[in-house]
């Protein structure tokens, strides 16, 4: 579904979008699942370690995905952001793969992160 356009985030790292999962139910109602590429989070000579990465999943999330979610039909309650270092099919464990999730809430237009 991503187009390859690297997406700017706070890191610096190269981030791309591999596809986002929509109408799935989560604990909240509504989720949609935005998964990007971040292989700079690899645990073997990765560059960008968890604390940078979750700034740029609050980006990811107020800044990619907000502006989308419209394109998919009904408002979801929630919007979960995933990075892997390696394309993993949805729902299949990858032991070899770094992936980092976060969670939020959509509240006045804004994401809210959520313990996940």
């Amino acid at each position: 579904m991503g187009d390859g356009a690297p997406i700017l985030v706070p890191s610096g790292q190269p981030v791309t979008l591999q596809d986002v999962i929509w109408n799935e139910m989560g604990p909240h109602g509504l989720t949609m699942r935005f998964r990007f590429l971040a292989p700079q989070i690899a645990r073997a000579g990765g560059a960008v370690d968890f604390d940078a990465a979750v700034q740029d999943m609050q980006v990811l999330c107020e800044q990619f995905a907000l502006p989308r979610i419209a394109e998919f039909g009904p408002m979801p309650q929630q919007i979960i952001i995933s990075l892997s270092d390696v394309a993993v099919p949805f729902g299949e464990t990858a032991p070899e793969a770094t992936q980092f999730f976060e969670a939020f809430a959509l509240q006045d237009g804004a994401c809210i992160w959520e313990i996940y």
